[in-house]
């Protein structure tokens, strides 16, 4: 774990508004306040929310970008890593962190947990993928930030 507090993967659909936006951008204020960073994929919908909310309560976000253009990053974002390898930065992102929060999502989404479950993360589902026990399913945007701190033993 990172000395700046546990690094939160926050994973998602990259097309979403409504509450599934506002859902992951309090996620992303929620991590940052409690000290931890926000890692995500760099690009829009959840992504985005995530990262807005963390830099919006003066924490960090972190985008790992599927293309080799830190342009496409969205605005959000503290710091964003260009890696050229499509969807295999999925793997970086979760690697990247010590607890995956999905809000939402689709195939991408469920494709990162199972391979943070692969790479022994701890996953919280909001409004995700429900796995029966390989993920914690939770309700609201504080119930997962406190699961996934939690998990970190934080």
């Amino acid at each position: 774990m990172s000395e700046a507090g546990p690094y939160i993967a926050v994973v998602g659909a990259g097309h979403v508004s409504g509450e599934l936006y506002e859902q992951a951008r309090e996620v992303g204020r929620l991590v940052a306040e409690r000290g931890g960073v926000v890692v995500c994929g760099g690009l829009g919908g959840v992504m985005e929310a995530a990262a807005r909310g963390a830099t919006e309560a003066n924490g960090v976000a972190i985008g790992i970008l599927p293309d080799e253009d830190r342009r496409r990053a969205n605005k959000y974002l503290t710091y964003s890593i260009a890696t050229g390898v499509g969807h295999a930065r999925n793997l970086a992102v979760v690697c990247s962190a010590d607890a995956v929060i999905a809000v939402g999502g689709e195939y991408g989404t469920l494709s990162e947990i199972g391979l943070a479950k692969k790479v022994g993360r701890p996953v919280v589902s909001l409004g995700s993928w429900e796995l029966g026990e390989h993920v914690d399913v939770v309700a609201a945007p504080k119930e997962a930030v406190e699961t996934a701190f939690g998990a970190c033993g934080v």
